[in-house]
């Protein structure tokens, strides 16, 4: 199956990791002649690009596309998407991102070939000024009639694309995004060993978040939170995992607040690195403003960590109440803070909420069931495009 995947940038992201997978699984597992298609992933998230590269995979980096709406260069873009595609000769095209995902669709339709789009987290989403939110949401219109079937990466995406007008659900499939789910069942790092690091004892509470420090990540509400959870349990302690713009903000105000020590940055750090961290925690915490299905949670589930997360998006289908964790009405610290206590002081709560969480998504989330299934809707495509 000859298949080009198109994508904004291969930064260290969920959307990213998600369609690396793709990529490695078709080429190595499936022996399909598949490219990536990607705009340059220069930035403080970091890049996926050398890994791309170390694995074998077909990377071709367009300087043309670029993340920021700028009309001109993106029909730079356009143009370079689809002399890419015309040399490539793709059977399918599979897009992914707001930007890539209408260009790479519309680049695509203009040659005639068929287009699936996967939807990460809706292109028109909380937080966006009003502007941008119509033109995304009219876009999103326009690009279906372009795409021949929708992947979401959970049922959420697909209701919220249904409500907004974008296509009728028979058109959409729900394929939870794949990740390397043995690196969370088995660690490579002993937990002592990064609570060591982190200068953290065996004896704390640590609340955990995995995530970029910028806007709408929401990891100011877990820093709200911390106040009263500090002021209850004396051994929480508070542990951010990745790197971003915010994170001077952050710790000025983590120093108002008087909790400097109940504090650890990491920093930048790599997606294999990511499983070890999140086994040195006790509880995950999930705080974003907007998601699709956030990777995090499931991933802390197959750590066999409960979750307190937002109600909000695709959470709820994995952060069960009171089955694998603690759902919290949307930027409410006060139940927040209140879940995270509830859980530092019932061990035996954690362990249930943990294991069960673990039991329930462990195939789920394995990238070669992710990749194996969106295949077959290729095959499908194909089937009806002949």
């Amino acid at each position: 199956m000859r298949t080009a995947h198109v994508i904004t940038r291969l930064i260290i992201g969920g959307a990213q990791e998600n369609t690396l997978f793709n990529v490695d699984d078709q080429h190595h597992l499936f022996g399909d002649d598949v490219c990536l298609i990607t705009g340059p992933g220069a930035g403080p998230e970091g890049s996926l690009e050398q890994q791309a590269r170390n694995r074998g995979l077909n990377l071709i980096v367009l300087p043309e596309l670029i993340r920021s709406l700028n009309p001109l260069q993106d029909l730079r873009a356009l143009k370079a998407i689809r002399q890419t595609l015309r040399h490539f000769r793709p059977q399918i095209v599979h897009t992914h991102s707001s930007k890539a995902g209408i260009l790479g669709r519309l680049a695509a339709h203009q040659l005639k070939l068929p287009a699936v789009h996967t939807i990460h987290g809706a292109s028109f989403h909380y937080g966006q000024p009003a502007p941008l939110h119509f033109a995304y949401r009219q876009a999103e219109k326009l690009a279906a009639r372009w795409c021949r079937h929708f992947i979401s990466v959970c049922d959420a995406m697909t209701r919220q694309y249904v409500l907004a007008g974008i296509a009728p659900v028979d058109k959409f499939t729900t394929i939870y995004s794949g990740m390397a789910v043995e690196r969370f069942l088995n660690p490579a790092v002993p937990p002592a060993d990064i609570r060591t690091q982190l200068n953290l004892s065996e004896k704390d509470i640590v609340f955990g978040k995995v995530g970029r420090l910028f806007n709408l990540k929401g990891h100011n509400y877990l820093i709200e939170a911390a106040a009263t959870v500090a002021s209850r349990i004396p051994n929480a302690k508070f542990l951010l995992v990745g790197d971003g713009t915010l994170r001077q903000i952050y710790q000025q105000r983590i120093q108002q607040l008087g909790l400097t020590d109940r504090f650890r940055f990491t920093g930048l750090v790599s997606p294999d690195q990511v499983p070890d961290f999140i086994h040195a925690m006790d509880v995950v915490v999930h705080t974003s403003d907007w998601e699709g299905l956030p990777r995090v949670v499931p991933q802390g589930l197959l750590a066999a960590k409960p979750v307190v997360a937002f109600d909000i998006d695709g959470t709820p289908e994995v952060c069960i109440e009171g089955v694998t964790g603690c759902l919290v009405p949307h930027r409410n610290i006060e139940r927040l803070a209140s879940a995270m206590i509830q859980l530092a002081q019932d061990s035996a709560l954690r362990t249930r909420l943990g294991n069960r969480g673990r039991e329930m998504f462990t195939q789920q989330f394995r990238h070669e069931y992710m990749t194996a299934r969106i295949r077959e809707v290729y095959q499908n495509v194909l089937d009806q495009h002949r």
